[in-house]
């Protein structure tokens, strides 16, 4: 294992470092000491690697993430995990607003609570906050799973389409087009393997689950106060 001191490093030459060795199929282990809030920490990573950051970080950690595992042993701020494509991010803490926005893939697993919109535009990726979300999660939610082992804020699901939402926990409000649905045997086979995979201490029938009504992927001038 390798070990970066971002208080000794710069940021631009320890992302091209980590980048290098994913594109290389490495396959190494590094650890991030010091990034004190540091933007933009192992981003764009391609390839299969291990990074442990040891602390909290700001903007868009692990952002266009594809293959790499990647660990924040503190909170994250605003978009990490942004447009991520595979592999895995794991906050130990908190995480600020937008966390995995337009996800392609990959697991996004959130030890703490999760702010405003969760999820938003998610686009195939898997979300697995252990505490609560704030208000707007999902807001477009194209594919994937959002599963929230808390409460949920104001507006969950907003104009959604095909992404399933699972919450244990209260919600406050549903958006525009959001109901709540069946859960089928099928989705509780779905996320029984995600919370195993989040290592999160629930059971699925706990949970109650939520998706589109459909009602607004045409435009219908009767429901045009809700677009």
């Amino acid at each position: 294992m390798s070990t970066i001191d971002m208080a000794q490093t710069p940021l631009r030459q320890v992302n091209e470092t980590l980048q290098a060795q994913a594109l290389a199929g490495a396959n190494a282990e590094y650890t991030l000491d010091n990034p004190r809030g540091a933007h933009a920490v192992a981003v764009g990573l391609n390839g299969p690697l291990s990074v442990r950051v040891n602390g909290s970080t700001g903007y868009y950690c692990g952002g266009m993430n594809k293959e790499a595992t990647i660990t924040v042993t503190g909170s994250a701020g605003p978009g990490v995990a942004e447009n991520m494509m595979s592999g895995t991010v794991v906050i130990e803490g908190d995480a600020s607003q937008y966390a995995g926005a337009t996800g392609h893939g990959g697991l996004l697993v959130i030890k703490g609570n999760a702010s405003s919109r969760c999820g938003i535009s998610m686009k195939g990726i898997d979300i697995v906050v252990h505490g609560n979300i704030g208000h707007m999660s999902a807001f477009m939610a194209q594919k994937g799973n959002l599963v929230v082992l808390g409460d949920a804020g104001d507006a969950l699901g907003d104009s959604l389409y095909e992404a399933r939402l699972f919450v244990r926990g209260s919600v406050k409000s549903l958006g525009a087009d959001c109901i709540e649905k069946e859960m089928r045997p099928e989705h509780l086979t779905l996320l029984a393997d995600l919370l195993a995979k989040a290592g999160a201490d629930a059971k699925p029938e706990e949970f109650r689950r939520y998706g589109s009504a459909r009602k607004l992927y045409n435009f219908n001038i009767d429901h045009a106060g809700e677009y």
